[in-house]
């Protein structure tokens, strides 16, 4: 993953970065069991892009489900990949499973 994605290691880092974001927050959540990892994997290469493209425009936030269960528990998410937008710390928009680089840029521009 580039480095403008942050990839917190326990839910008390999520809480943290997440606090000190500014603007809209993609949050990207992962897993690493055998039927989520291709998807997943995937997915961090898309994420990395709109990173990069959408930089200083939102911050990009890759969270292991299993490493944070309270944050995926919080954002409502039941499986991976799953993305979620949030605005002002409050959910704005979700998505569940993979998407392309086209996919996830339509998201954005649907609701930010």
């Amino acid at each position: 993953m580039p480095r403008r994605v942050h990839q917190p290691l326990e839910d008390e880092e999520v809480d943290f970065v997440l606090r000190m974001s500014e603007g809209p927050v993609l949050a990207y959540f992962s897993g690493t069991w055998p039927k989520a990892i291709e998807a997943c994997r995937a997915m961090d290469v898309v994420v990395g892009r709109i990173a990069d493209e959408y930089a200083g425009l939102l911050t990009a936030v890759k969270i292991d489900i299993t490493r944070c269960p309270e944050a995926t528990k919080r954002y409502g998410v039941t499986g991976a990949p799953s993305v979620v937008l949030l605005k002002e710390g409050a959910v704005a928009a979700r998505s569940a499973g993979p998407m392309t680089h086209a996919e996830v840029r339509d998201f954005l521009l649907a609701h930010l």
